[in-house]
């Protein structure tokens, strides 16, 4: 789960992180009080869960009470596409307006879930400001990284080691000390899985200051962590999502147009992967899970078509929790219940997989039926151009 910046500087700020001043906005008239308060030049930053804010239009430097209204109409109540986000973009809500930093340096810094080494990563560079792809790709000797023991926690020593790899000396190596230190411990403490501070910046005067900060959360953890779950924006995500999940059904919108209904999140992935070895996109990735009932294959077509752009459903079952016939029941209701017209390919292996067939078979509808993977992806791709016919 991912969190406003906004939200991400309150929760680091409790933890000893330097932030600037400043207030949240839902109206042109909010904004313009908040500024206020701050004396300007402020800093209006649009809320969404996407980077490239700034190229995208939605930060602006505001000299004044004009300016930080004209900007704030022109952000609230819409879409705002960053490369980040797909062609619709994400709507805007609210603003953050804060006290103008003066920028002396620009440092980048960012601690995630190393899958791997099965550590908490560190990855700091001299370089901030500027998207870590990007300067993975275009530098990646300027990114320094440093992997924490969970036995020992952060030591003082890796402290100080970075801030000596980022140019740091005197008080800024205490500074930067805390900033990682509140980094850590609300990444620790909050089950989170990435915490992100870019630019990190040493003002003018020295001073260090996170400018921008994103945060991400074990969805998993939430039953335990209320305030962080409280935290969470509807808005900003998938509204395919959330439906998929009240059935218990994990979904992921893509832009192809081959929808997918599978169980198991690893076969899931090796049929998107047939699929566009066959030459075909996949619309989604939808896994119905173990046990599936047929009200809930009915729930999963449901959430597959509520996507525009698929013309033709796959639905790969290779079932051990599952039944085959469980699941083929819920496919000859979903196409009768949802008046479906666009071409069906069903792969049915495992438990039952013979009276699976048969129920298929029986029903007389126009299902097209595949025995391996590589059938059906095949099959799935060459039925588009009928589809489009």
């Amino acid at each position: 789960m991912d969190i406003h910046e906004h939200q991400a500087k309150d929760l680091l700020k409790r933890f000893g992180m330097p932030v600037p001043d400043g207030g949240i906005a839902f109206a042109p008239e909010q904004a313009m009080h908040e500024a206020r308060k701050l004396g300007f030049p402020v800093v209006v930053k649009a809320q969404v869960h996407a980077g490239g804010r700034g190229a995208a239009g939605g930060v602006k430097l505001c000299q004044s009470e004009a300016e930080v209204s004209a900007f704030a109409l022109s952000l609230l109540g819409r879409n705002l596409v960053t490369k980040q986000t797909d062609a619709g973009g994400k709507p805007v809500h609210r603003l953050l307006v804060e006290q103008a930093t003066d920028i002396g340096k620009e440092l980048y810094l960012g601690l995630v879930l190393d899958r791997k080494s099965e550590r908490i990563m560190i990855v700091a560079s001299r370089e901030g400001g500027m998207e870590i792809e990007d300067l993975a790709e275009e530098q990646p000797d300027a990114l320094i990284r440093m992997v924490i023991d969970p036995a020992v926690g952060l030591a003082p020593f890796q402290s100080r080691e970075l801030a000596f790899g980022l140019g740091m000396a005197g008080a800024q190596v205490a500074q930067f000390a805390t900033v990682l230190r509140a980094c850590y411990r609300a990444f620790r403490d909050q089950d989170a899985t990435m915490v992100e501070i870019n630019p990190l910046v040493i003002t003018g005067s020295g001073d260090l200051v996170a400018l921008d900060a994103k945060m991400s959360f074990d969805t998993n953890a939430l039953f335990r962590r209320p305030e962080v779950a409280a935290l969470r924006d509807p808005g900003q995500e998938d509204p395919r999502e959330d439906a998929a999940a009240e059935h218990g059904l994990s979904y992921v919108g893509l832009e192809g147009d081959i929808g997918c209904i599978i169980n198991g999140a690893g076969l899931a992935m090796a049929t998107m992967d047939m699929i566009q070895l066959a030459g075909g996109q996949p619309a989604n990735f939808l896994d119905i899970g173990g046990g599936a009932s047929a009200e809930r294959v009915v729930a999963a077509f449901r959430t597959v078509l509520s996507d525009p752009n698929v013309s033709v459903i796959l639905v790969n079952i290779f079932a051990g929790i599952n039944r085959c016939d469980w699941v083929a029941a819920g496919v000859v209701q979903a196409y009768r219940d949802l008046n479906l017209t666009l071409p069906v390919v069903v792969r049915l292996a495992g438990t039952n997989v013979e009276e699976g067939r048969q129920i298929i078979i029986e029903s007389g509808l126009p299902l097209l039926s595949a025995d391996t993977l590589a059938e059906a992806a095949a099959t799935a791709v060459a039925a588009r151009p009928r589809m489009a016919a």
